[in-house]
């Protein structure tokens, strides 16, 4: 859990973010009491590039549900951690690199918190942290007396040292957040830091590299190279909140489209949603990657489709009451509904075989995904405990045990155990 703006701060139900508070807050405070001490070098510089990664704060947004993104923020605060070049007469020490990061992220989180816009106090402290690490790690393999000249000799182990640290800042959030995602989604670890560094490359990468490319190019010609670079990162910014935009239309497509089976009476109100809460808790501890979750989550809310095609609804929404053909006739009717869409047609394979009895279908062809069975199963353990069933969840598994190897994926079923023992409820 992180700190936002629609969430109530509660410090026991922070969790690792506390520690992650209190950790960037500690390396904050510490640069700064040091830089107090010590003086600032080269003001200009401190006050541009705090003033980048302000306003980088302000307009962070979110991505993939589970962190916020400020590519502006990101790249300068990365970018003023690496500068050494003839711009500069005093590099900046790592003490001022932390103090100038830390206070120009709470300076830009302030105003968003004023006017109750969404906020990520968490998040913006793992940000202090992996810019800390690449600070340091910069410093480290940097001698002293290595200075942009004209010649390649000083260019390339600059950009080395740059690439390196930048390495190892994605590297320390990669880990971070495999941890917060360990603890909140009960992701085995490997398999959260594999999604974390799988991010890293596609997102965290661009970000590293545009901050590279803002050192290099202030370190060489001064504060005239910020301008030229910034334009890149807007654009870099403008394409990610687009992106982020069309994912949200997207999910909120296909819950439209989910929901269209409890306005005819074909489930109960809320079933779809459950189904794919209970379906990616049980990716999650699967381990599956994030495209293959996401999938898994759009075939669980769109599983009751082919619903709408059969003459009558089922009871309450119970589609385990009708017989096997009628299922099979509905996800094969759904699965034909999802594929006319022209991008879903993963989701719809998925669909496809989320009534096959595993004995007649996965068991003898692994070529039908195991997400087939995480939906089979998930939205069995929904009507058996839900409003057409009324079970109780110890019941409930008891129930679906009797069909391990027959009609569910044993390894499927072992995975809701183990959710429903860790205090899965819907």
């Amino acid at each position: 859990m992180s700190l936002t703006t629609d969430e109530t701060f509660d410090p026991r139900k922070l969790g690792s973010g506390a520690v992650i508070l209190c950790a960037g807050s500690v390396i904050g405070i510490a640069g700064f009491l040091v830089t107090l001490r010590h003086g600032v070098t080269e003001w200009a510089f401190a006050v541009v590039f705090g003033l980048l990664i302000a306003i980088g704060e302000m307009v962070q947004f979110r991505v993939d549900r589970s962190k916020n993104r400020a590519p502006i923020a990101t790249s300068a605060a990365l970018a003023y951690a690496m500068l050494r070049g003839p711009s500069l007469a005093d590099p900046p020490e790592l003490a001022q690199i932390i103090a100038v990061t830390w206070l120009a992220t709470l300076a830009g989180i302030a105003p968003l918190a004023i006017a109750g816009l969404r906020w990520d106090l968490v998040v913006s402290n793992r940000r202090v942290i992996s810019v800390w690490c690449a600070a340091a790690v910069f410093a480290a393999v940097t001698p002293s007396d290595l200075d942009w000249d004209s010649s390649w000799r000083h260019g390339i182990p600059l950009i080395g040292a740059m690439v390196l640290g930048v390495l190892a800042a994605g590297f320390v959030d990669a880990l971070v957040g495999a941890g917060q995602a360990t603890e909140r989604l009960n992701i085995p670890f490997p398999a959260a830091l594999r999604d974390e560094l799988v991010v890293m490359g596609r997102i965290g990468m661009a970000m590293g590299l545009s901050g590279v490319m803002l050192a290099a190019g202030t370190s060489l010609i001064g504060l005239w190279a910020v301008p030229l670079v910034v334009v890149p990162l807007l654009l870099t910014q403008f394409a990610f909140r687009r992106f982020a935009s069309a994912q949200r239309t997207y999910r909120a497509t296909v819950r439209s489209m989910a929901r269209s089976t409890e306005i005819a009476g074909f489930s109960s109100p809320g079933q779809n949603a459950r189904t794919a809460q209970l379906a990616v808790a049980m990716g999650h501890d699967m381990g599956l990657t994030p495209a293959r979750m996401e999938a898994l989550e759009y075939a669980a809310l769109l599983s009751g489709i082919g619903q709408l095609a059969l003459a009558d609804p089922s009871p309450g929404g119970a589609s385990l009451l009708r017989t096997r053909e009628e299922r099979q006739r509905a996800a094969e009717i759904g699965a034909s509904v999802i594929e006319r869409s022209g991008v879903l047609d993963h989701v719809a394979e998925i669909v496809r075989h989320s009534n096959d009895p595993y004995r007649h279908g996965r068991a003898n062809n692994a070529e039908i995904p195991v997400e087939s069975g995480i939906v089979n199963v998930a939205l069995a353990y929904e009507q058996l405990v839900g409003e057409s069933g009324g079970q109780s969840p110890d019941k409930a598994m008891e129930s679906i045990g009797l069909g391990i190897g027959a009609e569910y994926d044993p390894v499927v079923v072992d995975s809701l155990r183990r959710v429903i023992g860790r205090g899965f409820r819907f």
